[in-house]
């Protein structure tokens, strides 16, 4: 393998699509607040958090990959390896960290974003398994827009951030129908799985309505 494709193997481990939007998002809701450079710097700690989590999932998942031929995971392709997502790991939690309690997160800020790294983390090493999968996604994107308003010495408005937990929540019951046979065959039952495919679409148009409702009111 060349440089070229571990990098772009390390670039699709961190989940790219859902990493650039969670941290498309972090910004734009930053800069509501903040100055564009302190916004740049909260992006950035998203960012290191999200390859963390996104890293742990794909070492976590491996073997499950492999066994439903999901070649296109790169530790399963094979453009990564164990050792290097490890590493990786290391200097991406480090790099969050440093980033968020030395930032302009602070300590309040930098806490609550430890907060959603864990309660993610949580969900790759077993929530996803059980009745509360839900759960780490209210928690994790709950926390975001109170790091952020934190930053600012405000409190977020309630309607926002029960919007980030309603939407994440939906998107986390659409994201498992792709793979929810597999996720049933390897024993990973989730809500969503529980619930079977036509429950799991029903719930997320509750909770998508559910967060128009809460923006309208």
């Amino acid at each position: 393998m060349t440089t070229k494709d571990k990098v772009v193997g390390l670039a699709k481990a961190t989940h790219f699509g859902p990493l650039v939007l969670v941290v498309t998002i972090s910004f734009v809701l930053s800069i509501t607040q903040l100055s564009f450079s302190k916004s740049l710097e909260i992006a950035l700690a998203i960012f290191a958090g999200q390859c963390v989590v996104g890293w742990t999932n794909d070492l976590i998942d491996h073997s499950r990959d492999y066994a439903a031929g999901r070649t296109k995971k790169p530790l399963v392709h094979g453009s990564v390896t164990r050792k290097q997502l490890h590493i990786g790991i290391s200097i991406a939690l480090t790099a969050a960290i440093l980033l968020s309690f030395l930032g302009p997160l602070g300590i309040k800020g930098g806490f609550l974003h430890m907060l959603g790294i864990g309660s993610a983390t949580a969900y790759n090493f077993g929530i996803k398994a059980s009745w509360l999968s839900p759960l780490p996604y209210a928690i994790s994107f709950g926390a975001m827009p109170w790091a952020i308003y934190s930053a600012a010495g405000k409190y977020p408005p309630t309607w926002l951030f029960i919007d980030f937990m309603l939407i994440a929540v939906s998107f986390h019951f659409l994201n498992v129908i792709k793979d929810l046979e597999w996720d049933r065959t390897q024993l990973v039952l989730g809500l969503p799985q529980r619930i079977g495919k036509k429950w799991s679409i029903a719930m997320a148009v509750l909770l998508v309505v559910a967060s128009i409702f809460t923006l309208a009111i």
